[in-house]
């Protein structure tokens, strides 16, 4: 089970209500570091994400079959919404999310597979480590100063907010690009992550001609990435350029297409 992942995802949602209490009306209509959403447009898919959760939609076949498309689709469903309206559906919805996320660490349901469309599918229990990953992702990296336009401070972020922010990243690696990331990958590659949040992990290749990458603990190869957990979130969802925060040994070539490739949503 992964009770960090609903801890990891309480004390950022908490964060960002803080941040919420400080913004204004012009702040609001800033652009954010997310191409082509404003601040406020942060917040509206952060509430749709929690009101879905908490009462799915019906299937709709006309929606986007690419994950940030579909996110698009239902930011752009509340452009028209006053900032208050935006706020009231997170500060509604975002509780009765948490609380359902808590409630499926809990056995028989936790192991359960649940897919997440256009994501892949992951344990029951892990997606309280998706909305750890999401909340901590946008409040610091498009809301917040220096990348974002919000000029308002939180604590260093620690380990517990980190680490399952990048469990869920790594569980999602292999899935999320498919067969367009598996081809870039034809021997192991270790990411060894320091500082807050840290761990090493082995990418092996598929082996089969229709499988996936494997995500495996521990260095097991020569051809290594290094970087901080806390600027793998940046670069791993191309928020920044990985050449900036990353160093390699090992053979670069063997693990430059990987990273040239890699788009963690």
């Amino acid at each position: 089970m992964t009770g960090a992942g609903i801890a990891a995802a309480r004390s950022s949602t908490a964060d960002l209500a803080k941040i919420v209490t400080q913004v204004d009306d012009a702040q609001w209509e800033l652009p954010s570091a997310c191409d082509g959403w404003r601040v406020i447009d942060v917040v509206a898919h952060l509430a749709a994400l929690a009101s879905e959760a908490v009462d799915p939609p019906p299937p709709d076949p006309a929606l986007p079959k690419n994950r940030e498309r579909y996110h698009d689709v239902r930011v752009d469903e509340r452009r028209r919404w006053s900032h208050a309206d935006v706020l009231d559906e997170w500060r509604r919805s975002s509780p009765r999310q948490l609380d359902l996320l808590e409630a499926a660490q809990e056995p028989p349901g936790a192991g359960e597979p649940v897919e997440v469309p256009g994501l892949g599918t992951y344990p029951r229990h892990l997606l309280a480590n998706t909305m750890a990953f999401n909340v901590f992702c946008h409040l610091r990296d498009d809301m917040l100063a220096p990348d974002g336009p919000l000029p308002y401070t939180l604590p260093e972020p620690v380990d517990g907010q980190i680490a399952p922010a990048v469990e869920f990243m790594l569980a999602g690696l292999p899935q999320m690009q498919g067969p367009e990331l598996t081809a870039t990958v034809n021997g192991p590659i270790v990411l060894d992550l320091t500082g807050p949040g840290a761990t090493t992990v082995t990418i092996l290749p598929a082996t089969e001609p229709t499988g996936q990458l494997t995500v495996a603990p521990g260095a097991d190869a020569t051809v290594q990435v290094h970087s901080t957990a806390l600027d793998f979130i940046a670069w791993a969802t191309t928020r920044k350029r990985w050449r900036d925060y990353c160093s390699i040994t090992g053979d670069a070539s063997a693990v430059t297409p990987f990273l040239d490739c890699l788009n963690i949503i």
